[in-house]
């Protein structure tokens, strides 16, 4: 059995977009998990991953527009999972999350 030291970089590769799809496969089957919560607690939400996809196509040179890029993470436009999925983010979520950006960014 290959160890993490003993893969190619093809296989690397493989295994980083096999993890990258049950990711969105687990969100997808997580839709209550809000992208304020997902910020709160790990600092990303969907629309961080979107715009990693979108910045690692630049890097390729592939053209992705950011609504394109968030639609392959949300599995559908982002305002229709908003539309469907999104409850409203309470005062306290709000003001953790401005703190949070605060600290970060002071």
């Amino acid at each position: 059995m290959a160890r993490h030291n003993d893969l190619t970089d093809a296989q690397r590769t493989e295994l980083d977009a096999a993890a990258f799809r049950r990711l969105l496969a687990h969100l997808d089957d997580h839709t209550e998990v809000q992208n304020i919560d997902l910020m709160l607690l790990a600092d990303f939400c969907r629309n961080c991953l979107g715009d990693w996809w979108r910045e690692a196509a630049e890097e390729r040179g592939i053209e992705i527009s950011k609504d394109e890029a968030r639609e392959r993470v949300y599995g559908m436009p982002p305002a229709d999972w908003k539309a469907k999925y999104q409850t409203e983010t309470s005062p306290e979520k709000l003001e953790a999350f401005k703190a949070k950006q605060a600290a970060k960014n002071g």
